[in-house]
């Protein structure tokens, strides 16, 4: 099997993880009905999710550093899948989030170990279009996963994604053990020491702009389907068709954000992807009852947020490369804080504004990212000077 054909499974492996993931934003409100608590309420079942992932990811990493790699992800893939069938036999909100929170320590394991897996077996010249692809997996499940997702909970209800997910990953376990090659670990690098990593300028840089730029994203995704329906005004039968319309331009973005960054570079990538992104964002907010409006303005917004995903992922790498795997790690932990964040605080700004506020506090996160992106570049290239003049 071609190594390209490797990294797709991974791919896969990653949308079954972004899928369990994501899900809920598309199936909100009806998991919000059957357990008889608030959209907000449900929404923070995302928010401990993201909190669990972020925490508990660099600790499990760090602990299995050593350990080979294909081994790694079938253990947190088995994790992952017994916490997908609890969250369908478990009654009840409470129970529903402890389930969420072994999901969250399974998928943290596996994601970051699928990116470790597609940057270590990618031909050189090649690694961010190989972590592009493992990303783009991820961004699929926006694609397939959300919008099937919310027809499966409408027709046979919502705990059903849960029990297909859990499923399928009981198949990507098998096709792992067989498929991808034993991958040594890396050298263990003790938790405080990659801690450590966060006091050097560059490095938390790095991660403010995975911060703003994802947790601006969250603050509205994290609420689209209800924003959708009672803001921009788009029919509930057109719902499924609007999320899977994004989730298209989202695997799109990922896929030319991977290319672009390979062909020209992080910073062009990275400046044009977050400019757009706030952009869109704002313009959602003024395009209503519009259906063909709304869509372009999804379809632009989708896919400028997600080019940043690989294009963030391989900058990272680069900042530190003797600790590439440790960076990586640290940006899916900052990636899912974001996250938590993000639906924290687009839930205050529901209760305490109103539903059409979380566009524009998304927009001024991305801003934030933006600022830090320049001030990064502006740090990079006085280093590249200084270099220079040694040369001299």
């Amino acid at each position: 099997m071609s190594q390209r054909w490797k990294v797709y499974i991974l791919a896969i492996v990653s949308f079954l993880v972004g899928t369990s993931e994501y899900i809920l934003s598309g199936i909100l409100d009806k998991v919000s009905l059957s357990l008889g608590v608030s959209i907000t309420a449900a929404g923070q079942l995302i928010t401990v999710f993201s909190l669990v992932y972020a925490l508990a990811t660099p600790i499990l990493m760090a602990m299995t550093a050593s350990m080979d790699r294909r081994k790694l992800i079938v253990m947190g893939l088995g994790l992952f899948v017994v916490s997908n069938i609890l969250a369908v036999i478990l009654p009840g909100y409470g129970l529903f989030v402890f389930a969420r929170i072994i999901m969250a320590i399974g998928a943290g394991v596996v994601v970051v170990t699928a990116l470790n897996i597609a940057a270590k077996i990618a031909p050189e010249g090649k690694q961010a279009s190989s972590i592009a692809t493992v990303v783009m997996g991820f961004t699929a499940s926006l694609i397939i996963g959300v919008p099937l997702g919310r027809i499966a909970a409408d027709t046979l209800g919502w705990q059903s994604v849960f029990g297909g997910i859990a499923l399928l990953g009981i198949i990507a376990m098998v096709i792992l053990s067989f498929a991808i090659p034993r991958v040594k670990g890396d050298a263990p690098i003790p938790l405080p020491q990659q801690l450590s990593l966060l006091k050097k300028p560059k490095v938390a840089l790095g991660l403010a702009i995975t911060f703003f730029w994802l947790g601006g994203y969250s603050v509205t995704y994290t609420y689209l389907s209800p924003y959708l329906l009672e803001v921009s005004g788009i029919s509930d039968k057109y719902l499924s068709g609007a999320l899977l319309v994004f989730g298209i331009a989202s695997m799109i973005g990922s896929k030319i954000g991977g290319l672009s960054t390979d062909r020209w570079g992080v910073h062009p990538t990275l400046f044009s992807g977050l400019i757009l992104h706030i952009v869109m964002l704002i313009t959602l907010s003024l395009v209503t009852n519009t259906f063909i409006g709304v869509m372009v303005v999804l379809v632009l917004w989708s896919f400028s947020a997600w080019s940043s995903g690989p294009t963030q992922q391989y900058h990272l790498s680069t900042i530190e490369p003797a600790a590439s795997g440790v960076m990586l790690g640290l940006n899916q932990s900052m990636m899912q804080l974001a996250m938590a964040a993000g639906a924290g605080i687009g839930g205050v700004a529901i209760e305490t504004v109103s539903l059409t506020s979380i566009t524009w506090i998304g927009a001024a996160g991305v801003g934030m990212a933006i600022i830090a992106t320049l001030i990064l570049y502006r740090m990079n290239s006085q280093s590249t000077q200084s270099k220079l003049l040694q040369y001299d």
